[in-house]
C-alpha cells in the first residue's frame, strides 16, 4: 500500500488531476470538496501528508491548517497549501504548513513538493 494524502479541494477538475497524478505515483489519495467532508472522512486514516486548498465554499485551508498543527494526532502531519491568489508570504503569516504550491502549477514540480515533504518524515 502507497502512503496515503488527504486532499481538501473545492474544484472538481483540479481534484480529479490531483488524484489523478499522485495514484499514478501510488499515493493513496482521499480527497474531499468541502470542510465539512473533510472533517469527517479523514479520521482514522492515519495520512501521510495533507494538500489543502485556501478558499473553500464552507471555510478556509489555512484555518485547517492551523486546526492540524494544534492536534497531537495530527501536528506532525506535513502539510502542504495550495492557491491561486494567496502568496507563500501571505500563507505563511497564517499558518505553519512545510510547503506552499501556487495555482496553476506544474505537475512535476508539484509531484516533487509532495514527495519531499513525505520522504523527509
Amino acid at each position: 500500500m502507497g502512503k496515503r494524502i488527504c486532499v481538501l479541494e473545492d474544484n472538481d477538475d483540479i481534484r480529479e488531476i490531483i488524484s489523478f497524478v499522485l495514484e499514478d505515483e501510488e499515493y493513496e489519495v482521499f480527497s474531499f470538496s468541502s470542510i465539512k467532508d473533510f472533517e469527517k472522512g479523514v479520521k482514522g486514516l492515519h495520512p501521510d501528508a495533507f494538500l489543502l486548498d485556501v478558499m473553500l465554499p464552507d471555510g478556509n485551508g489555512l484555518d485547517v491548517c492551523c486546526e492540524l498543527k494544534s492536534e497531537n494526532e495530527t501536528k506532525n502531519v506535513p502539510v502542504l497549501m495550495m492557491s491561486a491568489n494567496f502568496s507563500a508570504t501571505q500563507m505563511r503569516k497564517r499558518c505553519t504548513a512545510e510547503d506552499y504550491i501556487h495555482k496553476p502549477f506544474d505537475i512535476y514540480d508539484f509531484v516533487k513538493r509532495i514527495d519531499a515533504q513525505i520522504h523527509h518524515n
